[in-house]
């Protein structure tokens, strides 16, 4: 781990953070409103700057903590301005609707994008219309309040999302307009037909329905991005007979969006009838579309294996009048019906039918899957969690999402983290303009300096991370796929700076605990990142063992050595508020917003001293050529395949009941 006894003595003192010194500004407060209780901290994009991210070690906490203050007066009382009891702030109804027009598929994290269709029109291309929520219409505090737009920033499926009154208001106001307004069925139709892949509905929230503002906001930004199937082989120097056939996207029609990449389609296709039999899944993105291009990539070019998501089916492409092209939007894959391992997994848990011979046969599957994209495919593999892995109707596991983005940091090996955290403070100006400058000191102690300009000083973390991965900047300049330097063919700057042995241990490290994951009977070794909440949230986390036999513990501590305990288990989200943690793991819901931040910000410091550290030692080591890419001697992904091979002879583990298994599956939706 990033402890002081695993980095020699001579990398002690670099850079060390001066934990005493307060960068927090605290506001003078009067009795009476230090007396009453303040409300738990709330969840908003500002909350991920100053608590969340390695940003928060520098930040002075200023806007996070105006945004969670008390909004009434000094008696903690609402003022009649802001009380619900005012007929200004009142709602019309959030009473389900009898007969919409429009449905609510889900929603992107921070709750302003909705995945909206339209039930009026029949049969629509997946051409993703989706509603917008304004930043500047979400912030009235009572509005947030009546509307549960806190709990929307971290809700993403469509169950419990149509529970909200965000998205019942917007359902409401959908209705409205469809019946009264420019959403007739004829006028969607024309929408869906002519207007830009990813067009936005703009709807500006209000407390009655006569308030709310829709427009519709033509987009030409992601088609600007898509590259014609003849350029696409050119640009990624595939050989042509790997390229799928092409269908337009007017021959799909759109079932239902899954997530914000995915959706559930039909084809209806001429040539191929049987198509329209059955269902697919239609990936497209609606912003960096690089990421989708680098997935094609890569799928185009692994070595089938049955438990890898096969090649894709078919192109999609669409007719841009934006430079008058026809370009590739997304492409075909198959839909496994069944569903994730991150659902499927703590339901049989939860009901006691999540069986040892599922257990190692689903370790076994993914070892082996994730040996494969490494030796075969070529590529590293950053995503690693149950979320990306699915099931077929037989149970066999598959995995999917070969976009190289990554995990949230939590999810990480912490050597990705300490390269992540890096990069988080070099591209965000707040690290520099609110925190930290050398003093010019023996010691080399990091001091906060609010006299010198933030544009007289050099971005040390980018300078660091240009020594790290050379001209990483070139790989954030555009959303599009462009050609890359230095031989890169991904846009992840963590795993781009890890060489190949350290890539290897990485993914064991993820491998590891989503294996803690399967036979533990979890969702996640962790409660989600703040801004997304499971449906069953994890009941203890990692590395807490409860079910999980000893050969596989010591497999799994294998693959996790150098862990680090993460954020979550000090600060993390009760419902839709940010609590701490106390030690005995009993969380806090009385704490202050500034006891939420002044907690986040010295753990950050600490983190990311920890990460400088090191970085810099591996830096010189690779200098010397004395660096070890494992450097913390994890199992190599191949020993863990064996191991678990080992593992099922030496119990004797029977075989898993194909039917049974899959009649389980089939109740498990």
């Amino acid at each position: 781990m990033f402890d002081l006894e695993h980095i020699p003595p001579r990398f002690h003192s670099f850079h060390s953070v001066v934990l005493s010194v307060s960068f927090c500004i605290r506001p003078s407060f009067s009795a009476s409103c230090e007396d009453h209780l303040w409300p738990a901290m709330e969840l908003n994009s500002t909350t991920i700057h100053d608590a969340i991210h390695p940003t928060a070690a520098f930040a002075q906490n200023r806007s996070a903590l105006e945004l969670a203050l008390p909004t009434g007066n000094d008696t903690g009382q609402a003022s009649w301005l802001e009380s619900q009891l005012n007929p200004k702030n009142r709602v019309d109804s959030l009473d389900p609707l009898p007969n919409p027009l429009w449905r609510i598929d889900g929603c992107t994290a921070i709750g302003t994008q909705y995945y909206a269709l339209p039930l009026h029109v029949g049969e629509v291309p997946p051409m993703r219309l989706d509603v917008f929520l304004p930043m500047e219409t979400t912030r009235d505090p009572v509005l947030r309040d009546v509307l549960d737009l806190d709990a929307a920033f971290h809700t993403k499926d469509s169950t419990r999302l149509n529970r909200l009154g965000v998205t019942r208001h917007i359902l409401r106001a959908l209705q409205k307009w469809s019946l009264e307004g420019e959403g007739t069925a004829e006028q969607i139709a024309a929408l869906y037909k002519d207007q830009p892949f990813g067009t936005r509905i703009i709807l500006e929230l209000g407390f009655s329905l006569e308030s709310v503002k829709i427009t519709v906001a033509t987009t030409w930004h992601v088609e600007k991005q898509l590259i014609r199937p003849k350029a696409l082989v050119a640009t990624l120097g595939l050989p042509e007979e790997v390229i799928p056939e092409t269908i337009d996207i007017s021959n799909l029609s759109i079932v239902q969006q899954l997530h914000d990449s995915v959706c559930l389609v039909r084809i209806h296709h001429h040539d191929e009838p049987e198509d329209g039999q059955k269902l697919w899944i239609f990936k497209a993105l609606t912003s960096n579309t690089k990421y989708l291009v680098c997935e094609l990539r890569n799928l185009l070019l692994m070595e089938p294996y049955p438990h890898v998501v096969s090649k894709p089916k078919y192109l999609v492409t669409k007719y841009c009048r934006f430079g008058g092209k026809t370009a590739v939007v997304g492409f075909i894959i198959p839909f496994y019906a069944a569903g994730s391992l991150r659902d499927t997994i703590p339901l049989l848990h939860i009901h006691g039918l999540l069986k040892p011979e599922m257990q190692i046969m689903w370790a076994r599957q993914l070892a082996s899957a994730v040996l494969h994209v490494r030796e075969r495919g070529g590529i590293y593999y950053p995503d690693l969690r149950l979320d990306n892995v699915v099931l077929t109707a037989g149970g066999d596991l598959v995995m999917v999402d070969f976009e190289q983005r990554g995990v949230w940091c939590e999810f990480a090996a912490p050597e990705v983290n300490a390269i992540a955290y890096v990069h988080t403070l070099a591209v965000d100006e707040g690290a520099e303009e609110e925190g930290l400058e050398q003093e010019h000191g023996d010691d080399s102690r990091l001091l906060y300096n609010q006299f010198i300009p933030g544009e007289e000083r050099p971005n040390r973390w980018a300078e660091f991370l240009s020594r790290i991965l050379p001209g990483w900047q070139v790989l954030e300049q555009d959303e599009m796929y462009t050609p890359l330097p230095h031989g890169y063919k991904s846009y992840n700057i963590p795993w781009l700076a890890l060489d190949e042995a350290e890539q290897e241990a990485a993914e064991a490290y993820m491998l590891g605990r989503v294996l803690w994951c399967i036979f533990e009977g979890q969702c996640a070794p962790q409660h989600a990142a703040v801004w997304q909440s499971y449906k069953r949230e994890p009941d203890y986390e990692f590395p807490e063992y409860r079910h999980t036999p000893l050969p596989i513990r010591d497999l799994i501590d294998g693959c996790t050595k150098g862990r680090r305990e993460t954020l979550s288990k000090l600060v993390t989200r009760v419902g839709s508020k940010m609590v701490l943690r106390r030690k005995d793991g009993l969380v806090d819901v009385n704490c202050t917003p500034l006891e939420v931040l002044d907690a986040a910000r010295d753990w950050w410091r600490v983190e990311v001293e920890v990460a400088e550290r090191f970085l810099t030692m591996r830096e010189e080591l690779k200098g010397r050529g004395e660096w070890k890419g494992n450097w913390y001697g994890r199992l190599r992904l191949r020993e863990v395949v064996q191991r678990l091979e080992e593992y099922e002879r030496e119990v004797g583990v029977k075989e898993v009941d194909r039917e049974v298994l899959a009649e389980l599956l089939k109740r498990c939706k």
